[in-house]
This record gives structure tokens, C-alpha cells and sequence, in this order.
């Protein structure tokens, strides 16, 4: 059975981009089928190898990009964030996060850290409305609980 710590512990993964980005690759694979195949180059006489390996590295690297995109995140324990972003994933102990902001135009969440810098939180993403804004808060909780947290900027 779940405790309430529990449910405040659960991964932060984005809806909208998850979903979109797994449409996406199905598509993408299924045009690439469908252009190699049913569509082979002009007057059928099918595609030269060298346009059909680019066509197939050019899909397979968007399709990387939208895996990765749908795969962002950010993993929490009683010790440390762990944020995995399109290109970098980075932890951060808890003392490190003085803040969480999630301003009006902001399209991810920022963590405002004691050096000064802010790193975005991609795994919380304005797209999902009010789920985003319910998991932002989650997150300030965390910090409050773990960290040196401001609770006005949120």
C-alpha cells in the first residue's frame, strides 16, 4: 500500500510531450516505410543507395531527438533531484535548491540554485496546465522539506 511519502516521491514526467513524441515516432517510421517502399523514387525505379541510407539517417536521428525529448524527467529521494533534460542529465543535493519558479511564461519549471544559476526542470512542462502547476508545487514541498526553500517565488 502507497504512504502519502510516497505519492510526494514520484517521478516528475511530462504528459503532453510524452504522448505527442511517441505519435510522432510512429509516424515518422511508418513515412519512412511508406516513402522506402510503397514509393520507391521516380518512374519506380526505386531509390540510389546512397538516398535512401540518408533518408533513413535523417528520420532514425529525429526519431533519437523525440525519444529523448519524451523521455525527459526529474527523479527524487530524501537526498538529491535528479534532472534528466533533452541533452544533460545533472543531481543536485537538496541544500543546492533554494527555489522553484514557474513563472506565467515560463515553458518548464526552473530551480534557482545557491551558485547563482537556475537549471530547468523539463520533466514539468507548462503543456500539461494544471497537472504542471499541481507538480511545481510537489517540487517547492520537496525543497521546503530537503532544502533552503523560498517560497515566494512560486
Amino acid at each position: 500500500m502507497a504512504t502519502p511519502g510516497d505519492e510526494l516521491y514520484r517521478p516528475f514526467r511530462p504528459r503532453f510531450v510524452r504522448y505527442v513524441s511517441t505519435v510522432s515516432i510512429v509516424l515518422a517510421g511508418a513515412g519512412l516505410v511508406t516513402i522506402l517502399v510503397v514509393a520507391p523514387g521516380t518512374g519506380g525505379q526505386g531509390y540510389a543507395p546512397s538516398s535512401a541510407t540518408g533518408m533513413v539517417v535523417v528520420v532514425l536521428a529525429g526519431i533519437v531527438f523525440l525519444w529523448r525529448q519524451g523521455t525527459v524527467r526529474a527523479d527524487v529521494d530524501a537526498e538529491t533531484i535528479t534532472v534528466r533534460n533533452l541533452l544533460v542529465v545533472r543531481s543536485f543535493a537538496w541544500e543546492q535548491v533554494l527555489a522553484v519558479s514557474f513563472g506565467t511564461g515560463d515553458p518548464w519549471v526552473m530551480l534557482e540554485l545557491a551558485d547563482g544559476n537556475r537549471h530547468p526542470v523539463m520533466g514539468i512542462q507548462r503543456a500539461d496546465g494544471a497537472r504542471a502547476v499541481r507538480d511545481a508545487q510537489r517540487l517547492a514541498t520537496l525543497v521546503a522539506l530537503h532544502g533552503e526553500a523560498d517560497e515566494h517565488t512560486m
